[in-house]
């Protein structure tokens, strides 16, 4: 080829090359248009929602919301029943499911990691992850409230840690995987026991991942409905026994949110600040420890 073929070749390949930059360049363009647009479009609905959560729930904070029950239409009263059954019931379904959740995500990762039982509890796992908590809600309903032929606060817990279970088991599970193998064979070679490995090393290597797995989970219970309408029901005075519907906030809030009345309507968006507020607590504070992890 001549000097002039070479450069002909050469000015047609760095037109091609040019050509397929603008074209890269243009749908790169697109790409990031089309993300920043999905961008704003979740924001603005999330600002709409905390700012009428945040202007209509300032306005039902008083004293009496914490001091009182849940009062008859058209009178004065607060919610304190109902945030005194959601911490019970979600502080007791975070204690039941949260070693069992622990435990099974450590037989996940660190015993039998491809074997038929674990296969099977992965399967079932997704599947609880996955199901609507109103399926759960039933199932309890079935097992526990139609046999007994009472609604209750136990049944309420067992509902809440099915939920909590699943999603403790992937995060731990996930967690424990991220921690190198180099950790695990150094205490082998020191002839550390396997379950000193796990307790010591690997668990407490990953403890920043579980503890905002659990946190994670807490803030999905504390505002499920449709689990405690079928367990828990509802109760309008104070009660702190378990064996007896009791209140929550989710399903008061339900209940006074589809009413007529203006004060039960200014107590629901009272407590849905509430519940906002300490989801979003929990939120932070999983991204806190997930930080300094």
């Amino acid at each position: 080829m001549t000097t002039s073929q070479h450069l002909i070749a050469a000015a047609a390949l760095a037109e091609q090359r040019r050509q397929r930059y603008v074209a890269r360049k243009r749908v790169n363009q697109i790409a990031l248009t089309l993300s920043l647009a999905a961008m704003v479009f979740g924001v603005f609905w999330l600002i709409w929602i905390l700012w009428e959560t945040i202007r209509l729930g300032l306005g039902g904070l008083s004293v009496a919301l914490f001091t009182q029950m849940t009062p008859p239409p058209n009178e004065a009263g607060g919610i304190s029943n109902a945030i005194f059954g959601s911490f019970v019931m979600v502080l007791l379904a975070t204690f039941v499911g949260t070693p069992i959740g622990i435990m099974a995500g450590v037989y996940l990762a660190e015993y039998d990691t491809r074997g038929w039982l674990a296969s099977t509890t992965r399967f079932v796992n997704d599947i609880l992850l996955s199901a609507p908590s109103i399926v759960i809600g039933l199932f309890v309903y079935a097992v526990v409230v139609a046999r007994f032929k009472s609604f209750s606060g136990y049944a309420g817990i067992l509902a809440l840690a099915l939920i909590v279970i699943p999603v403790v088991i992937r995060t731990t599970e996930n967690m424990l995987a991220l921690v190198p193998a180099s950790l695990r064979e150094a205490a082998y070679a020191l002839g550390t026991p396997k379950w000193k490995v796990i307790i010591l090393i690997t668990l407490r290597a990953a403890r920043a991942g579980v503890i905002t797995g659990v946190l994670l989970a807490v803030a999905r219970i504390a505002g499920e409905t449709a689990p405690l309408l079928f367990t828990a029901l509802n109760n309008q005075f104070w009660n702190a026994d378990l064996s007896k519907p009791m209140a929550s906030l989710p399903v008061t809030i339900f209940k006074f949110a589809m009413s007529p009345y203006e004060n039960w309507q200014q107590l629901a968006w009272a407590g849905v600040f509430l519940i906002t507020v300490a989801v979003l607590g929990l939120n932070i504070l999983a991204r806190v420890l997930t930080r300094q992890k």
